[in-house]
């Protein structure tokens, strides 16, 4: 303005300083409207990740935005409070609606987090309520928070039924009887909280059939919370599903490379996964770090001429089989396929892995891991009754359970890309990346598809065939397997 100033006379001048003011309250005062509009260079579709959270509420009870910093996860957390508690909701929302007020409640670390956090995402500067997500002209109360200053614990809102919507600020530093009480329609709760904090608010959820929602980076790594929800998201085979929104510095338009390289350069190398991307961090360290990139490959066509085998791990709290086929040429071993269940019969799981190719040979460990299921012998006589005598199982041999060496031949491989996993195969890739070490020690947990893969790396030469009615397909490739694979291993 000040280049082209001089060329106005004082009534345009005049006219030019009313607009830009205009224009600075619309910016500040309309911050709702302003947020993930339908157009534009901050559009909502240019935040895919977060559009889907929101439409996935109309599936999903339990839904989590377990994201890296800086990525607008507390932006959306506050978005999705305002629509509810107003009942405005933007014309591309295809995710739960309330039409009428609603008792909500919004959750911190603490109060003075609480205030400095949720409390400004939702009202804006201190002394300029109206300055944050819910408009200003929707405010109709405030009551202020004992013995912290300038904090607020209850906001009362205009709902567009006429009506008037309740949120209230709570924090997790006053513990599980807090949130403890009456029923509640919706909750936000930002930053990861306690478990029994998280499984109260829950509670509160159960008449209303209301919604939860969490935003946060996991710098804690993977805590129970953080678990039940990786173990139990939209991509597993959980009955109790939950849905998770992973989104990283490079999911959202408001963060350029330059921004990246200069955040990525300010975070120490063991925080960078879990600051960037939002993924957990593991311990004394990753016992597989790699990049995604280099393990995993686009899904296809398996050639009928490449052997395959399957490795499987048993447990009651679940059982899990992963599936192989081998590339002789390259000595690629291609994952191409994954199973893990809970809590079902073995004649359950038999079926699902027979349904992959009952032909296919497969090596399992004969322990069960966790109580409540039969004993090992048993787990595979029961598991292994043989398709000649007219039983409904499968083919296996015991697997090979030397752990250490195990892990040492799946690093091997995939290290030097010789084992390669299909982008499908969701479960083991996420597996990968939480598995890890403590105190020098693995952490048994969340493993069962890694062990799978063990076992099947582990196996003996003779569990990898071809499909019975392939046998003889591609002669000219046909070469002897037992001098082969001696050469491979």
């Amino acid at each position: 303005m000040d280049v082209y100033a001089h060329r106005l006379d004082e009534q345009q001048r005049r006219e030019l300083l009313e607009a830009l003011d205009v224009l600075a309250k619309d910016a500040k005062y309309n911050m709702f409207k302003n947020t993930f509009p339908d157009d534009g260079p901050m559009a909502i579709t240019h935040y895919q990740k977060f559009m889907d959270m929101f439409n996935a509420t109309a599936e999903y009870t339990e839904v989590a935005a377990i994201c890296g910093n800086r990525t607008g996860k507390s932006v959306a957390g506050s978005y999705m409070t305002t629509c509810h508690a107003t009942g405005v909701y933007p014309d591309w929302w295809k995710g739960k609606r309330y039409y009428k007020p609603l008792m909500i409640w919004a959750g911190g670390d603490t109060s003075i987090t609480c205030r400095d956090i949720i409390q400004y995402k939702l009202l804006g500067d201190i002394g300029d309520f109206g300055s944050g997500m819910i408009p200003k002209e929707l405010i109709v109360e405030t009551k202020t928070r004992r013995n912290v200053a300038d904090a607020i614990e209850t906001i009362r809102v205009k709902h567009v039924s006429g009506g008037v919507s309740t949120i209230v600020l709570k924090t997790y530093e006053q513990g599980r009887a807090a949130w403890q009480g009456t029923e509640v329609d919706f909750i936000w709760i930002d930053e990861e909280c306690p478990q029994d904090v998280y499984g109260e608010a829950l509670i509160r959820l159960m008449t209303t059939k209301g919604t939860i929602l969490l935003t946060f980076t996991p710098l804690n790594g993977l805590t129970p919370l953080v678990l039940t929800f990786l173990d139990n998201d939209q991509f597993s085979d959980a009955t109790h599903r939950k849905y998770v929104a992973k989104v990283t510095w490079g999911d959202v338009p408001h963060l350029d490379a330059a921004s990246i390289a200069l955040m990525l350069d300010a975070t120490p190398e063991n925080m960078r996964e879990a600051r960037s991307k939002g993924i957990p961090t593991v311990g004394d360290g990753n016992i597989y770090p790699l990049p995604f990139e280099q393990i995993s490959v686009n899904d296809f066509k398996i050639p009928k001429y490449y052997p395959k085998a399957y490795g499987m791990d048993v447990g009651w709290n679940a059982t899990a089989a992963i599936f192989g086929a081998w590339d002789r040429e390259s000595d690629i071993i291609y994952i191409y396929s994954e199973y893990k269940q809970g809590k079902a019969d073995p004649t359950v799981h038999a079926s699902a892995i027979r349904a992959r190719g009952s032909w296919m040979k497969g090596t399992i460990d004969p322990a069960s891991r966790a109580s409540g299921q039969a004993d090992g012998a048993q787990l595979f006589s029961m598991y292994a009754t043989t398709v000649e005598r007219g039983g409904g199982g499968l083919r296996l041999t015991v697997a090979d359970n030397a752990v250490e060496a195990g892990i040492y031949r799946v690093w091997e491989r995939l290290q030097s890309g010789r084992l390669k996993i299909f982008k499908s195969c969701g479960q083991v890739l996420r597996e990968l990346s939480m598995y890890h070490r403590k105190d020098g020690k693995i952490v048994k947990t969340n493993d069962h598809l890694l062990d799978s893969m063990r076992y099947l790396i582990m196996a003996d030469q003779s569990i990898w065939k071809y499909q019975e009615q392939e046998v003889g397909f591609h002669a000219k490739k046909v070469i002897d397997m037992s001098t082969y694979m001696s050469a491979c291993t």
